[in-house]
């Protein structure tokens, strides 16, 4: 069979990727590409909430256009790729008579349209899944050092892109397991790892800060069947848009006729069954299942090669999906073509109507890791988002960006303030007020160590805290007040004490720079009864006490 895709298949292809570079231009951003679009300003191995392959696109995208479309120039490429690879994952003969079957069934999957243009880690996650299983797939026919080297290099790429992506490779594994004797595919393993090395030790570096925050410091709730597994369940849905049903009776329908049909099925059935067990535990967000698009593209296609009924309907809703996906692409652009407020609208003018009030001086934002990269994106004025003991650490928490702040004029922008200097509203209704800072300082990088023990509540006992000065300059004690908050079960902050504590030795002044201090203290009675963990967290100038320490399991 011919690798050259058809002139039909070419022009439809091309047709995707015009669209999608005038809606990437067009279209502002949301506020998770701004966070990426921040990663880039600082390109490194790591990230706090991902791997770096999206900030590598915007860094790419950048140097050839500015403004949002050289932040999306690369998902636009990736993504008529992506569609490319899959064609080439189908052998059949009559595949050629069915180009626009496949490009409407492909076009009409909703989130796969949406990642067209949007970049976001599913962007790359999408097309280094299909490169790794068209890779794989020329693998198993005949096994080599070569091809081994490629599927190395192609996962170390794909774990590169998000971490969800080490489903992909052990759901494959599962399907094959004579894998695990194949000389060549442990030389691949080698060479993934080889290739991951950089981002094994920027983890090491940053104390796997990634790592501990996704399994074990994010905030989660009780089970909740209709916002969990209902989520989840109405998520299968919206990833496909009308055409679910048939789409789930074609992968239903498959059987594993070979290794590379048994390794689709696998990926397929593994992905969902695991996020579908996970959804008892937390919600499911809908772009973490996105990833069964790719194999299921394949097993659906084929199928609508052979069955009639299967290949109609799917034209048929897949026409009527594509209808209403491309109006609401339209009104991303135009908002009274939306039928809620997005993300992509608003954003520039609440952003332009600020700087023309405040001029060019820092804002800090309070608590907001989506308004503090969108500003500096739309306005070009540096940016710092302060973050408290009500919400999270970020990549702000990691970088410099508190560094270019200190020590200026800057504007303080919360939610939460009660009265201020300014205040605006967003276009979501979203209501601010804003106070000036003559001379902005602040310590979030403080960290607070607390040694590893059985923590039990109520004892009259001292302890002891530690905190870590990273900063290269000494700390006045006088600036900084300590707090405790109480967390229930699941890591929600249900409690906010003031927290006493003693540096010992107490005639002890100063924090010296990357020196550790002892600090004694008592637990303060909690309200809450029976808290699940504390942490300990410091003001500093008397801000917003800060996520200094780890959530510490009480007994």
């Amino acid at each position: 069979m011919p690798l050259r895709p058809p002139k039909l298949f070419l022009l439809f292809l091309g047709i995707i990727l015009v669209l999608n570079l005038f809606q990437a231009h067009l279209t502002e951003l949301i506020f998770d590409e701004a966070y990426y679009w921040h990663y880039a300003q600082n390109m490194a191995w790591g990230y706090f909430d991902h791997p770096p392959m999206v900030a590598l696109l915007v860094k790419i995208g950048s140097f050839f256009f500015q403004g949002e479309l050289g932040i999306r120039f690369m998902s636009c490429l990736l993504s008529v790729a992506t569609i490319t690879v899959l064609w080439l994952m189908v052998d059949h003969d009559e595949k050629r008579k069915y180009i626009p079957h496949f490009f409407i069934l492909v076009f009409s999957m909703t989130l796969m349209n949406a990642y067209g243009f949007f970049t976001l880690p599913d962007t790359p996650l999408l097309f280094f899944t299909a490169l790794f299983l068209l890779i794989y797939k020329r693998f198993i026919q005949k096994p080599s050092y070569l091809w081994g080297a490629v599927l190395g290099v192609v996962m170390a790429a794909l774990m590169y892109s998000k971490y969800h992506a080490v489903l992909v490779i052990l759901f494959v594994l599962l399907s094959n397991l004579r894998l695990l004797t194949n000389k060549f595919a442990w030389f691949a393993v080698m060479v993934a790892l080889i290739c991951y090395i950089p981002h094994f030790l920027w983890l090491y570096e940053n104390n796997f800060v990634s790592i501990r925050y996704h399994l074990f410091d994010r905030p989660n709730g009780a089970y909740d069947f209709e916002k969990y597994t209902l989520g989840f369940l109405i998520n299968l849905v919206a990833i496909f848009g009308l055409t679910f049903p048939w789409i789930y009776k074609a992968v239903f329908k498959t059987r594993a006729s070979d290794l590379f049909t048994r390794a689709l099925l696998f990926l397929t059935y593994g992905v969902l069954l695991f996020f579908f067990l996970s959804s008892f535990n937390r919600r499911v967000q809908t772009q973490w299942i996105i990833v069964v698009s790719i194999p299921m593209a394949v097993l659906v296609f084929q199928q609508m090669l052979t069955d009639a009924t299967i290949r109609k309907w799917i034209y048929r809703t897949g026409i009527a999906t594509i209808v209403v996906i491309l109006f609401l692409r339209i009104g991303l652009i135009y908002k009274p073509f939306f039928p809620i407020y997005y993300e992509t609208h608003g954003n520039r003018q609440w952003v332009s109507d600020l700087k023309a009030e405040i001029g060019d001086i820092p804002v800090i934002f309070e608590n907001s890791y989506r308004n503090a990269p969108m500003y500096a994106f739309y306005s070009g004025n540096p940016t710092f988002s302060l973050n408290n003991y009500m919400y999270r650490r970020n990549q702000y928490s990691i970088d410099d960006s508190e560094e270019k702040v200190q020590g200026k004029k800057v504007l303080y922008v919360s939610k939460y303030m009660k009265k201020g200097d300014l205040s605006f509203t967003k276009v979501d209704g979203a209501h601010y007020k804003a106070k000036y800072i003559p001379n902005f300082e602040s310590f979030r990088k403080l960290e607070v160590v607390v040694e590893k023990k059985a923590w039990v509540l109520g004892q009259e006992e001292e302890h002891i805290f530690k905190v870590y000065n990273p900063y290269d300059m000494d700390i006045d004690l006088k600036k900084l007040k300590f707090n405790i908050a109480y967390l229930n079960d699941y890591r929600q902050v249900k409690d906010i004490k003031p927290l006493q504590a003693s540096p010992v030795p107490e005639n002890i002044l100063s924090l010296k720079p990357n020196d550790t201090l002892n600090f004694t203290f008592k637990f303060p009675k909690p309200k809450i009864e029976d808290p699940g963990y504390f942490r300990i967290g410091i003001s500093e100038n008397n801000l917003p006490h800060g996520l200094n320490g780890k959530n510490i399991k009480l007994k």
